[in-house]
């Protein structure tokens, strides 16, 4: 059931991100062909009003097409409805919808948190491990996704946010050190020796961290502390999701082992709606920004790729030669289905079922 939680979930961030795009366009009378959810052969298809709405076979993401990328349409190519002829700002405007609706809808959840369920009180102490890299520390010592921890060295590590600080500094502080800590597995506590490995002058374990989320909510019809809930909660997971990327360009040896595909999403997703209500949507939230800032990246196919030839159309003062585009396009698109593939192959091969399989 948590597993199609999360697959829920995924599904209606794709769906709003297009829909983003896709309102963006038809609001400012932009034509607009298609609207899928998924790549490849079509398993549901249906045509309204011109347009041709699908769900397809590869669940990467989804996209919205335009006249203006296929060849045979009845649409003239002066017709001043298509994309291509619009201003590069109205261009923007529909290419960077689905990023913003990513940001709105991860804002927006937060705060009907807030406003309709209640906002969460304070931590329940300790702090869960949401995912751990096979062949790291972490999953040697015998850590698994959903396992809390309680105390390090016998004292305990608190709650919320400062918790995970707490027990992130000393992993840092450790490399090669063994350190003590109490593990909470099924009401079952297990005390565990670990020694972090050393990565450039720090510690690490190779296991990805969440506070612990209290199930306990607080009811307020305060508008101004339902909003700065919302404001603190999105501002921290945005600062978050930034410093995560920026690890992809300053410390990519280290990033790169945490990148996640479509299965670790999904497991993730698991584990935080085990936590309840507050943990599925921390877990839309969450995801929901993290989509916005990967597909704001200048790379090609995603969405600041676009914004990017779109720039220098503006800068050079006429379009990139349609030869360059194609090319920028089709090796994105290989870049991201070989490396989705990649890390579907690497998240099963990790998943608990899949290890006990291979290690009987």
């Amino acid at each position: 059931m948590n597993v199609l939680v999360s697959l829920t979930v995924l599904g209606l961030l794709i769906l709003f991100h297009e829909a983003g795009h896709f309102l963006a366009a038809t609001t400012q009378g932009i034509h607009v062909s298609g609207f899928s959810i998924g790549f490849g052969p079509a398993l549901i298809k249906k045509e309204l009003k011109g347009v041709t709405f699908a769900v397809r076979a590869l669940p990467l993401g989804g996209f919205v097409s335009f006249p203006d990328d296929e060849k045979k349409n009845n649409i003239p190519k002066d017709d001043p409805n298509l994309l291509q002829n619009r201003p590069i700002y109205q261009r923007a405007i529909v290419i960077s919808a689905g990023v913003l609706a990513n940001l709105f809808l991860a804002w927006l959840v937060l705060f009907g948190q807030a406003a309709f369920i209640g906002i969460p009180n304070t931590a329940d102490p300790g702090v869960i491990i949401m995912s751990v890299q096979t062949g790291e520390v972490a999953a040697n010592a015998g850590l698994a996704p959903g396992d809390q921890i309680l105390k390090i060295d016998g004292i305990s590590i608190g709650e919320g946010k400062e918790a995970v600080q707490s027990l992130v500094s000393k992993i840092q502080a450790s490399p090669g050190k063994t350190i003590e800590i109490e593990r909470l597995r099924e009401n079952s506590s297990k005390i565990i020796d670990i020694t972090p490995i050393e990565y450039k002058g720090n510690g690490r374990i190779g296991a990805q961290l969440q506070q612990n989320i209290s199930s306990n909510v607080h009811h307020s019809a305060k508008f101004k502390e339902q909003l700065k809930y919302a404001d603190s909660q999105f501002t921290e997971l945005f600062n978050r999701t930034i410093e995560g990327y920026k690890g992809l360009f300053t410390n990519f040896g280290a990033t790169a082992k945490q990148l996640s595909g479509p299965v670790k999403i999904v497991e993730i997703g698991a584990q935080l709606s085990q936590q309840g209500g507050s943990g599925i949507i921390l877990f839309t939230a969450l995801i929901s920004i993290n989509l916005a800032v990967l597909n704001s990246l200048p790379f090609p196919l995603l969405d600041g790729g676009q914004l990017l030839l779109l720039l220098l159309e503006g800068i050079r003062g006429r379009p990139i030669p349609e030869r360059i585009q194609l090319a920028f396009i089709q090796s994105g698109f290989l870049l991201i289905v070989g490396l989705s593939i990649i890390l579907i192959i690497r998240d099963t091969s990790q998943l608990d079922m899949v290890q006990r399989l291979i290690n009987h």
